[in-house]
């Protein structure tokens, strides 16, 4: 295990929590403070930790490796910060793309032409983790010359369809 500060003050805070709500039941601080701090990795591990994933939308980011992007597309969202970042796509050619990315999952829709565009093309990057998450998260390739100019992520709100919609 890695002892980081966000760790030691999270393990603090643990503590002074677990020292106060133990003081309320025996006045002994001596035994109380022992209590707590026998207590205070399980807590943590076992109660606080888990609570703070849950309700965080923290992700761990990847470099882009064509290979993952291709096999877990619910994943990709851990890659396209810093593919977006280090501008790793800008000025590949949409048939390297294809290569690297697979074909696009949807077309943009442009209501000038009424048709979909074939230079803005769409990933899913999957959802990200978190209790509180209500958005997929999504990728637009945008091609000028048939040379990627730029890249836009965004974000979408989750729908579901029903057996009865369909």
């Amino acid at each position: 295990m890695i002892i980081t500060p966000f760790l030691v003050i999270f393990m603090i805070v643990v503590f002074v929590l677990l020292f106060l709500f133990l003081n309320t039941v025996d006045k002994r601080k001596w035994l109380t403070g022992l209590i707590s701090l026998v207590l205070t990795p399980f807590v943590y591990f076992y109660m606080f930790y888990p609570f703070v994933n849950i309700v965080s939308n923290y992700h761990h980011q990847k470099y882009f490796d064509s290979e993952a992007w291709i096999e877990k597309p619910a994943l990709r969202y851990e890659m396209i910060d810093s593919t977006i970042e280090s501008d790793t796509l800008i000025g590949v050619s949409k048939e390297k793309i294809t290569s690297l990315l697979g074909n696009y999952e949807w077309l943009t829709w442009d209501e000038d032409l009424k048709a979909h565009n074939d230079n803005k093309w769409n990933y899913a990057l999957g959802i990200e983790p978190g209790a509180f998450n209500d958005k997929k998260e999504c990728v637009e390739i945008i091609f000028e010359n048939n040379k990627v100019s730029e890249l836009r992520h965004y974000q979408e709100e989750l729908t579901y369809e029903t057996n009865e919609e369909k």
